[in-house]
C-alpha cells in the first residue's frame, strides 16, 4: 500500500477524531446517528413482540436501540438485518416513548415527595405509571375516553398531585379507555409498543426512590401485560438495576423477565461497529477501508455504509493497516488486533463500543499533535497506549455525570492508591467518611449498605476485578479515571 502524504494523513486523522466515542448519541443529528448506528441482529431481538424487558450493562447501547426504534422509527430500515427474528410488521406498528417524558413527568423532588416521604403502597406507585401511560396515549384514545378522562389529561405533567387526584376520581374510566384501545388494535391487527428508558434517572440520586419507581413500573406492566394483547411494553434497564431490584419485585419480575433480551457485544460486533464508524466518517476513510480490503456493502440511504464482518478477523486487515501488526517491534509487544479489545474491557472481561471508538479517537488526537505513524499507518502504538488514560478518565467522568454519581466519592477515596490491593485495605479506604455524601453536587449515598457489599457491587459491574490471594485490581478502563496506579508499572513512552 502506498505511503500517505502529510495532507492525506491529516485528513484521515481528522475524520478519526470525531466518530462519536464520547457516547453523546442524544446530541447527534438524525442523519449522523443513523450513519453511526450498527444494526446488530442479536440486539434487534429486543423488538420481538413477546420481549418486554431489555437488559444491558452501562454503555451496552440500550439508549441507542431505544432511539433507533422508539424515537427515530428505524424498524423498516433495520428489519432486513434481523434475520431469524420475528418482528412486528413495521407498517402496522407504532412506537411510543413512555419515559423519559421531560416536562410531562414529575421531577426528582416531586417523585421523592410521593414515593419517599409518604411511603405509598405498591399499588399507588403502579397507579402513577398507569396515570402517565394514559396521558402518553391520549392522542390514540377514542372520543369517549377523551370525555371520560378529560380531568386526567388537563394538568401539567409536573403537577403530580393533580394528576394522581384526577386519576383516582376517574375510577375505572382509564382502564376501560385502554381496554378499548387494545380491542381496536386487535380488530385492525396493529401494535402499539410503549418504551421506557433512562430508568436510572428516576428520583435523581435517591436510590430508594429509584427502586420504588422501578418496582412499581415492573409491577404495573406485569399485571396488565396479559390483559392487553396489542398494547405492549419495552423496558430498557441496566443489568445492575435489574439485579438490585429483583429481590423486591417478588412474582412480578419473572412474568416480564422470562423472555428477556440481554445486550452483549461479541468481538465480531465490536469490530463491525468500529469499521462502520470509520467508513462513515469521511469519503477518504471509506476508501482507506476499501484499500485495506475490507468488504463494504453499497451505501444504504439511511444507515450509510455497512461492512461485511462475519467474524472478528475480517476487520484485522484494517487494524493492521492503521496500527501495524504488533504493538511494538515484534510479537512480544502483543498483536495490535487483540490489544485494542483487551484494553477497553471492564473487570468482567466485557467490551463495549463507546470505549473502543473513543480509544481510536484519542489516539488520533495524539497523532495529530505528535505524529509518529509512518508509511500507510495512521496510529502509532505509543499513541494508543497513551489514549487508554483519556478513555479511562472519560469513562469515569461520564459515569459520574449520568448513571453513577457516587463514583466521585470512590475516586476521592482511591486516588493515589496502587493496585492490586488487599480486599481488607480497599474496604478500609471505602469506609472513610462513609456517611458523608459521595458527591459534591448532591446528597449521594454509595450503592451498597457497607464497604464489603460495595466491593462486591464494584466487581459485579466491572469497575474492579478479583485477583488471587483475596486481592482486587482495576482494569485499564477504570484505572486512570479513578486515580489508581499499578504496582511495578512503568511510565508509557
Amino acid at each position: 500500500m502506498s505511503k500517505l502524504s502529510s495532507e492525506e494523513r491529516e485528513a484521515l486523522l481528522l475524520g478519526l477524531t470525531d466518530m462519536g466515542g464520547a457516547g453523546q448519541a442524544e446530541s447527534e443529528s438524525q442523519e449522523l446517528f443513523c450513519k453511526r448506528f450498527l444494526p446488530v441482529p442479536e440486539h434487534l431481538r429486543a423488538f420481538a413482540p413477546d420481549v418486554a424487558l431489555i437488559l444491558g450493562e452501562r454503555g451496552s447501547g440500550k439508549s441507542e436501540l431505544f432511539r433507533a426504534i422508539i424515537e427515530s422509527g428505524l424498524l423498516p430500515q433495520l428489519a432486513s438485518h434481523a434475520s431469524g427474528v420475528r418482528l412486528p410488521p413495521p407498517e402496522r406498528t407504532l412506537w411510543i416513548k413512555g419515559y423519559p417524558l421531560g416536562a410531562d413527568f414529575p421531577d426528582a423532588r416531586g417523585l421523592k415527595a410521593f414515593l419517599g416521604d409518604g411511603k405509598p403502597r405498591t399499588s399507588e406507585v403502579q397507579d402513577l405509571w398507569f396515570a402517565y401511560l394514559v396521558r402518553t396515549l391520549r392522542s390514540h384514545l377514542d372520543e369517549q375516553a377523551s370525555r371520560d378522562i378529560e380531568p386526567l389529561l388537563s394538568p401539567r405533567g409536573g403537577d403530580l398531585s393533580a394528576v394522581m387526584s384526577a386519576f383516582t376520581q376517574a375510577g375505572q374510566a382509564p382502564l376501560l379507555a385502554l381496554d378499548r384501545l387494545d380491542e381496536q388494535l386487535m380488530r385492525e391487527d396493529r401494535w402499539v409498543f410503549v418504551g421506557y428508558d433512562e430508568l436510572d434517572t428516576l428520583g435523581g440520586t435517591d436510590w430508594n426512590v429509584m427502586g420504588q419507581a422501578i418496582t412499581g413500573l415492573i409491577g404495573f406492566w406485569a399485571a396488565y401485560s396479559r390483559r392487553w394483547r396489542k398494547l405492549r411494553v419495552k423496558l430498557f434497564m441496566r443489568t445492575d438495576l435489574f439485579r438490585r431490584n429483583s429481590a423486591t419485585m417478588s412474582a412480578d419480575l419473572p412474568k416480564l423477565a422470562a423472555n428477556r433480551a440481554e445486550l452483549s457485544w461479541s468481538d465480531r460486533n465490536l469490530y463491525a461497529l468500529l469499521v462502520k464508524r470509520i467508513a462513515n466518517s469521511s469519503p477518504r476513510l471509506e476508501q482507506y477501508c476499501r484499500d485495506a480490503r475490507i468488504l463494504l456493502k453499497p451505501a444504504d440511504p439511511v444507515l450509510g455504509v455497512l461492512p461485511e464482518i462475519t467474524r472478528a478477523e475480517d476487520a484485522k486487515p484494517l487494524v493492521d493497516r492503521m496500527v501495524g501488526l504488533y504493538m511494538g517491534a515484534n510479537k512480544n509487544k502483543g498483536l495490535a488486533f487483540n490489544w485494542l479489545l483487551d484494553h477497553i474491557r471492564d473487570g468482567q472481561e466485557k467490551g463495549y463500543p463507546r470505549a473502543l471508538v473513543r480509544l481510536i479517537e484519542e489516539a488520533a488526537i495524539t497523532e495529530r499533535n505528535n505524529p509518529k505513524a509512518t508509511h500507510s499507518r495512521l496510529l502509532h502504538p505509543t499513541s494508543l497506549r497513551r489514549a487508554t488514560e483519556g478513555v479511562s478518565k472519560l469513562q469515569v467522568t461520564q459515569a459520574q455525570a449520568h448513571e453513577w454519581p457516587w463514583i466521585e466519592g470512590l475516586h476521592k477515596r482511591l486516588t493515589g492508591q496502587r493496585v492490586p490491593m488487599k480486599r481488607t485495605q480497599l474496604e478500609g479506604l471505602l469506609k472513610k467518611d462513609w456517611e458523608k455524601s459521595w458527591s459534591t453536587q448532591a446528597d449521594v449515598s454509595p450503592p451498597a449498605p457497607d464497604p464489603r457489599n460495595l466491593v462486591r457491587y464494584l466487581v459485579e459491574i466491572g469497575v474492579l476485578r478479583e485477583r488471587s490471594q483475596d486481592r482486587l485490581d482495576a482494569p485499564d478502563l477504570y484505572q486512570a479515571g479513578l486515580g489508581l496506579r499499578r504496582k511495578g508499572g512503568v511510565a508509557r513512552s
